[in-house]
């Protein structure tokens, strides 16, 4: 039987599709019929509105987050953004500071050389904005990761630390400078390494060196130029930490502009402190241990504390040992330099043009020469610095001769220009370093400088050093007397040298072929202002040296100098203020020695400085001025023409009152008659022209001005009437001030002559003879003479008749005067009416007859209805006033005889309030004097 057999099912097997069918869907089908809704996250989508952002919508949390990724570019972008956030926002310095220094310190050693670069430009940003005061709490911070920089394995990190401290000793030196020992330190090993000990026996020798120069192949530059680079710095470096040392007035080398004068700066002085200001303030303020008075010992100079072989830099240069360590370690360094640069320069044996330098070669010599200088200058004090040199002179004089001197002068050699393809690398290798170019001036000057300190004072049994000072003397008379421009710093080192000859060397020869040599230089014109004040602070520091320096004492050189001052003070005028003050100081200095060319020429010239139109003692400012009047002092003689211009310049007020009164006082004790002297020194004056001095200054006004007043059509000038038998001429409210205040001074110079009766005829006489003859009298003539009349009057000596009418007339007008100025201006002129009341009261209760002639001069009948009211006015303030209640009794019946006609020729129905006023004050006068006038019947006969 056949069975049908069964088809089996396949896997996966293929559907057959159909023509018109629909396809069927397939297992794994996605069902698109659905609809989404988006979400939104608000917190989210916020944006950072803590703070400022960058345009990339950055703030500086990011940025800061940013400089900790592994990414250079990021750290890079973090950085551009920084600064970019700082410039937009200033006050993110003040309140983010601490971060800002730590995170971009940070970046200082980071391996890319682009991040390096940005972060120099955010520190140098950041240096430009926040002062040092306020940067000062993390300067560690800068100085530790600046070191980390500088003595990187990396020496692209080395290279770009440089920069870095650029940055720094611009804006930040003394921060950099408060701790020199790390960084001396970095210095030194990035030119240099440490060798080993070597064996026992190189170890305890003790000029066995440590420290060798290093060569490193793989750096961009040569290896001289990596250490030129490296002695830049460290010259920059070390000029900070001398900039912070206190600086002692006998320092001449100090950089200061008033380095041969006596300023006074850089002395330690004490101060008052106030924490609370100090804290922003942008003074520093240093402390020293026992007051600075007591030095504190130091330990010996380390360069590494942990290490026993080789000196090392400690922590401060606070003591001379610490700096001797310190130069025993680097000097070496520095001529292994300048020999390795030489020889480099030159490498054939030619003697003939050793001293022609190639560029190069001048920059490493003049690094060198300058670091040398400076490292004198790290002495803590004068006696420090002294020693410093003796000890530069016992070790390293023959090093210094050998190396620098051989060749002195030193010129540039001319390197031809060769037109040939350049090659970038090499090109790049032997580049010189920017922005140092070195003249052979300033090198050879500087070499002058180096040396010169080395010299030891001459005498005591030390051998000369002529043979090596010779041609540096040489050098420096031909610059100076060359007439070559020279600039600030350069003529200031030529200066400094010059002085140390003069007080080493002790030579008369010496001292005058120098001092000449610059005295051509100072001879010459147009130099600056800064310049002139330099030579004549020099000039003026090495006469203060003659005592005990005969060579000095005696140099004609000196003394033609001296003798020239006043003729250049008379030449320059107010022209130049600072440089006549100068002048000014040299010519008391001198003349308080009594040098007699200085004297005779200041006497010769005395009329022109002191004359009172053009002298400068009345064009300069105040404070030269009293320079001026206290030169005074020390003149041997003072003749007419002279006092007469001292006169003029006391009345015409072109010096204030208080100068005049100074000026007076001295002429006074110059004078025999004041009866005051200093050993046998004889009287500048005559006893004559002392008296016509005081006369003419008493009355303010020269005889040429008043005989103008006489002829002048003034319409100022009041005309005389009855009342004012005087024209007198108001002075304006300033001159009669400073002549009030001139004449109190005139009247006690009088006073102390002596004999009053004597000086008071000497002024009668005066008045006779010039003044009872004027017109037109100015109104504090008139007071001033009251007041002298009512201090210096004798009852001894009574006044002649032409005086007293005369000072009748002043008194008369001077009153009436009064009474217009209470009416026209009472509040300006207040103390002009004070001063001539007191004056005119003080004049009729003392002189005789005087208050009797001048109610003769009151005639009523003369009189306008106007000026009888003004009358009125002037007795009745002679009733109110007390003192002269008994000269007005003893000539009671001239005033009732005045007071009767007042009212007499007072017309009117009523009674005026003025005339009643005289009356009331007429009848308690009278009544109150009637008792005492029966005892005083003697002063009828007085007054």
């Amino acid at each position: 039987m056949k069975f049908k057999k069964k088809k089996r099912q396949d896997d996966f097997q293929k559907v057959k599709l159909k023509v018109g069918k629909t396809k069927p869907k397939a297992d794994n089908a996605t069902n698109t019929n659905f609809r989404s809704k988006g979400i939104h996250l608000t917190e989210q989508l916020k944006r950072d509105t803590s703070g400022p952002t960058t345009h990339r919508q950055l703030g500086l949390n990011d940025l800061m987050s940013q400089l900790h990724h592994y990414s250079a570019n990021i750290k890079h972008s973090a950085l551009l953004g920084l600064k970019e956030l700082l410039s937009l926002n200033p006050s993110l310095l003040e309140q983010q500071l601490s971060r800002l220094v730590s995170e971009v310190a940070a970046v200082f050693t980071d391996k890319d050389g682009n991040v390096r670069l940005a972060a120099t430009r955010v520190l140098r940003f950041i240096a430009q904005s926040v002062p040092a005061e306020r940067v000062a709490p993390f300067s560690p911070v800068l100085s530790a990761h600046l070191s980390c920089a500088m003595t990187h394995i990396e020496i692209s990190i080395q290279e770009d630390a440089m920069k870095i401290l650029d940055v720094l000793l611009e804006h930040y030196p003394a921060l950099l400078a408060a701790r020199p020992a790390v960084l001396l330190t970095n210095f030194l090993e990035l030119i240099s390494h440490r060798q080993g000990s070597g064996g026992s026996k190189k170890a305890q020798d003790p000029k066995a060196r440590n420290w060798t120069l290093s060569v490193n192949p793989n750096r961009t530059v040569t290896s001289q130029q990596w250490r030129l680079t490296v002695l830049l710095r460290l010259g920059r470096f070390l000029q900070a930490v001398v900039e912070e040392r206190p600086v002692e007035e006998s320092d001449i080398f100090s950089p200061t502009e008033g380095v041969f004068g006596s300023s006074g700066e850089g002395r330690l002085m004490p101060l008052n402190l106030n924490w609370e200001e100090l804290t922003y303030s942008k003074v520093g303020v240093k402390v020293y241990e026992h007051s600075g008075s007591k030095p504190t010992p130091r330990s010996t100079f380390r360069l590494r504390p942990e290490v026993d072989t080789g000196p090392a830099v400690g922590e401060d240069l606070d003591s001379a040992e610490a700096v001797q360590s310190f130069a025993a370690t680097l000097v070496p360094l520095l001529l292994e330099v300048w020999v390795e640069a030489s020889t480099s320069d030159s490498p054939w044996n030619n003697s003939e043009g050793a001293h022609m330098l190639s560029p190069d070669a001048m920059s490493v010599m003049f690094q060198v020469l300058s670091i040398l200088q400076l490292l004198r200058k790290l002495a803590p004090q004068q006696e420090h610095q002294d020693a410093l040199d003796a000890w530069f002179y016992k070790e390293y004089l023959g090093d210094f001769k050998q190396h620098f001197m051989k060749n002195f002068p030193y010129d540039a050699r001319d390197t031809p220009r060769h037109r040939k393809k350049v090659d970038l690398k090499r090109s790049k290798q032997t580049a010189v370093v920017p922005g140092l170019t070195v003249e052979p001036l300033a090198l050879n000057i500087t070499l002058c400088q180096v040396m010169v300190s080395l010299s030891q004072r001459q005498g005591l049994g030390r051998e000369t050093d002529g043979d090596w000072l010779t041609p540096l003397r040489t050098f420096v008379r031909d610059t100076l007397g060359s007439g070559a421009k020279l600039s600030y710093r350069q003529l200031h080192m030529l200066l400094g040298t010059v002085w140390k000859m003069v007080l080493t060397q002790r030579s008369k020869t010496v001292t005058d072929d120098l001092l000449a040599a610059v005295y051509v230089y100072y001879k010459q014109r147009n130099l600056t202002l800064q310049t002139r004040s330099l030579l004549l602070s020099f000039y003026s520091k090495l006469y203060l040296q003659e005592q005990g320096h005969t060579h000095i004492a005696r140099s004609k050189v000196l003394c033609r100098w001296l003798a020239s001052l006043p003729v250049q003070l008379s030449q320059l005028g107010h022209r130049n203020p600072a440089l006549s003050e100068r002048l000014i100081l040299s010519i008391q200095a001198a003349a308080s020695r009594k040098h007699k060319d200085l004297l005779k020429s200041l006497l010769t010239n005395a009329c022109k400085l002191y004359d009172p139109q053009e002298g400068v003692v009345v064009l300069l400012p105040a404070e030269s001025q009293q320079r001026m009047v206290q030169l005074l002092y020390f003149l041997p003689k003072m003749s007419q023409s002279l006092l007469a211009n001292l006169s003029c310049c006391c009345t015409t007020g072109r010096i204030s009152a208080g100068l005049a009164a100074s000026l007076i006082r001295i002429v006074h004790f110059r004078s025999s008659l004041s009866g005051w002297s200093v050993g046998s020194e004889e009287a500048a004056l005559e006893d004559v022209n002392y008296i016509s001095f005081l006369f003419s200054t008493l009355t303010g006004f020269s005889t040429e001005k008043l005989a103008a007043l006489q002829e002048a059509d003034d319409e100022s000038i009041l005309p005389p009437s009855p009342l004012s038998p005087l024209s007198l001429y108001p002075t304006p409210m300033e001159q009669f001030t400073h002549h009030w205040d001139v004449v109190e001074e005139v009247c006690h110079c009088l006073e102390t002559l002596g004999s009053k009766s004597q000086c008071f005829d000497i002024v009668q006489n005066g008045i006779c003879k010039y003044l009872i003859k004027l017109g037109v009298v100015p109104d504090s003539m008139a007071a001033g003479l009251l007041r002298a009349v009512s201090r210096l009057l004798d009852l001894s000596v009574l006044p002649i008749e032409p005086v007293l009418r005369f000072l009748s007339q002043c008194c008369l007008s001077l009153m009436a005067l009064l009474i217009s100025l209470e009416q026209e201006l009472p509040a300006e002129t207040n103390h002009k009416r004070e001063a001539i009341w007191g004056a005119c009261v003080s004049a009729l209760s003392s002189v005789p007859r005087l208050l009797r002639m001048v109610l003769q001069l009151m005639r009523v009948g003369d009189l306008s209805e106007e000026e009888l009211p003004q009358l009125g006015q002037i007795l009745s303030m002679l009733l109110q006033h007390t003192p002269i209640h008994n000269q007005l009794l003893a000539n009671a019946a001239l005033l009732q005889d005045i007071i009767q006609q007042l009212t007499r020729y007072s017309r009117g129905a009523t009674r005026e309030q003025w005339l009643t006023d005289l009356l009331y004050c007429y009848s308690v006068t009278v009544a109150h004097g009637s008792s005492a006038r029966r005892g005083n019947l003697g002063l009828r006969d007085m007054y």
